[in-house]
């Protein structure tokens, strides 16, 4: 073991003052090399969704300690980018989650003692409101403590700056380096909590930004819609999404039957085996709930309530889970449709997301701006069109459940991306159709896009470095096939470089440690042929009229192909003749002149 990581861990050791339950942690671990490597080996590192890691002891862990350090890091760097933040303040909010209210409190606490007004709630509230919130309150920044859609035993920090967005990797390398320069994380002098509200420097507040928040979501509906035309199942995975997503959704008129034993937030999770609406076991309950109650539409919500995935009914009565592609594309589809920009409107995903989006964006005349992954990116970008005359911020959207339907917020939002689907949703069955057979209809116009995500953990110090000398390999490999496919395209966005058919040129993106393969045209073909297989089979005749005409067009192909092939079998066979009977004639003339002979 190396004499910086011991010194961290003698540092624990001798802080007669640890949070007992860290103590007993710690005590349990002092013979166990490789655990102690793991939790105190490195310092716990933003990543593209700020801090996240294991609840537990050491520098490499969520707990009070690197709570208190990351939060004057944080408080230190806005100081110095915000001369008046003292009249500004930083917004805090937290998740469902083991110790969340616990690390918002510290957070608080640190803020507050060094004199700049922290903003708290007194309850969980979602990572979309928090943006709302530093907006709301023209807050210097914000702190939203959550681990997103990980295991219970995670959990994490996420910073905003004053437009209610991520830090962007720049910005956040400047938080880093504050942080590094704090030595001392237990000797972090605050005030009492209760002394801190009693003063006036925390505040906690609920409806001072509850009732603005409702209030902006009212402007996310596109056009009037029948709405109690459907049936919708919801369910926050025990999260935040609780706090106001059926409120919402009923008080727009739409009739909604919410999964009531996963309304109760639990940090443990207890009826799910993963609170990710990506996974299909998510929606275990929201199904059963669904079946009962005949509901067009289930819609699930992550702990921290930024992303949204749903399930749609197909014509075997069937739930079928969307992709957040699919789900984006429908959105998209229909705002082109309905919503109409005052300037040119602009829509933004990720470099990562199905290029579903681009076809859509060209019928409808929009301009399409790709970021790198993470929904900061999109948000930093929205920022940037505030002040323009020329183009507006027309939508937002990544394939990991994420949407964004005006800025208000500048992160996902799963409340204003829930209302818009709900209208759609609505829209399209007063037109006799299912969001299954709208996709349907959306693949018949754009083509069809088959995707499919593959995940690989690898934790712990072992794993990093697994993943380092892979991309490390990759990145120098210098391949022209991969798994048997040639590699048209190559773009390598932490050297900024991009090799197509052998000539390079540079990207324009921020750099980033993402390596992207793009294969030639003929395999996109492959994959739009196994897409229509795949539906062919899954999805029976009467699911959409669309499909008749599909079936009919394959069966008669299927027969053209034969005919033809029958008839270059006759022409093969009429020539193989043609230059065959003169040889017979030969070979019996000289046949006939031997017998004679």
């Amino acid at each position: 073991m190396d004499k910086k990581t011991l010194a961290k861990i003698k540092q624990w050791q001798e802080f007669k003052e640890l949070d007992p339950d860290l103590k007993k942690e710690l005590d349990s671990i002092s013979n166990d090399e490789a655990a102690l490597m793991d939790a105190f080996y490195n310092d716990i590192a933003f990543g593209t969704g700020g801090l996240r890691g294991v609840l537990g002891v050491g520098t490499d862990r969520m707990n009070i300690y690197v709570v208190r350090k990351c939060t004057l890091g944080f408080l230190n760097y806005m100081i110095k980018r915000y001369p008046n933040i003292k009249n500004m303040g930083v917004a805090i909010s937290y998740d469902c989650r083991k110790n969340s209210y616990l690390f918002a409190k510290h957070a608080a606490e640190v803020i507050a003692s060094n004199g700049v007004k922290a903003y708290l709630y007194t309850s969980i509230r979602s990572t979309p409101q928090l943006s709302f919130t530093v907006r709301n309150l023209k807050c210097a920044g914000g702190i939203m403590i959550t681990a997103s859609h990980n295991p219970p035993k995670y959990n994490g920090y996420k910073i905003y700056d004053h437009e209610g967005c991520q830090l962007v990797p720049d910005l956040a390398d400047l938080v880093i380096e504050e942080i590094e320069k704090i030595r001392d994380m237990f000797h972090i002098e605050t005030m009492s909590f209760d002394e801190l509200v009693a003063s006036g420097m925390i505040q906690m507040i609920d409806e001072l930004v509850d009732k603005p928040y409702l209030e902006a979501l009212k402007t996310i509906p596109v056009q009037p819609v029948k709405k109690n035309n459907i049936k919708i199942v919801y369910t926050p995975l025990h999260g935040t999404g609780a706090s106001h997503m059926v409120e919402l959704l009923t008080g727009e008129g739409y009739t909604v039957y919410p999964v009531e034993e996963q309304m109760v937030p639990d940090g443990n999770f207890s009826t799910l085996k993963s609170p990710n609406p990506e996974e299909p076991s998510a929606f275990e309950y929201a199904i059963r709930l669904g079946k009962k109650v005949d509901a067009d539409i289930l819609v699930a919500t992550d702990p921290d309530a930024d992303r949204m995935g749903i399930a749609a009914k197909d014509s075997k009565g069937e739930y079928v889970l969307l992709t957040g592609n699919q789900t984006g594309a429908i959105l998209l589809d229909y705002l082109g449709k309905f919503k109409k920009p005052k300037t040119h409107g602009v829509v933004f995903n990720t470099i990562v997301t199905s290029n579903f989006a681009k076809a859509i964006c060209e019928k409808y005349n929009l301009k399409l701006v790709q970021t790198l992954t993470g929904f900061k990116y999109i948000g930093e970008q929205a920022a940037l069109l505030e002040n323009s005359t020329d183009e507006e911020f027309f939508f937002g959207y990544e394939e990991s459940y994420g949407y964004v339907i005006k800025d208000f917020v500048r992160d996902k939002d799963s409340f204003q991306a829930t209302l818009l689907l709900s209208e759609v949703a609505s829209y399209y069955k007063e037109h006799g159709k299912t969001l299954i057979q709208v996709l349907y209809d959306l693949f018949e116009e754009f083509g069809y896009y088959l995707e499919g995500v593959h995940n690989i953990g690898l934790a712990g110090i072992e794993g990093s470095k697994r993943i380092e000398k892979i991309m490390r390999y990759f990145q120098s490999a210098d391949l022209t096939s991969l798994a048997g496919k040639h590699v048209k395209t190559f773009e390598d966005y932490d050297k900024l470089i991009k090799t197509e058919n052998g000539k390079e040129s540079k990207l324009t993106l921020p750099q980033s440690f993402v390596l992207k393969y793009i294969f030639p045209l003929l395999l996109h073909l492959f994959l739009q042929i196994r897409i229509l297989y795949y539906f062919f089979y899954i999805f029976p005749l009467k699911s959409s009229h669309h499909l008749f005409y599909i079936y009919f067009f394959c069966f008669l192909l299927f027969l053209g192909l034969i005919l033809i092939y029958l008839i270059l079998l006759l022409i093969h066979y009429i020539c193989l003749l043609k230059y065959l009977r003169p040889l017979l004639f030969l070979l019996l003339s000289l046949a006939h002149n031997l017998h004679l002979s």
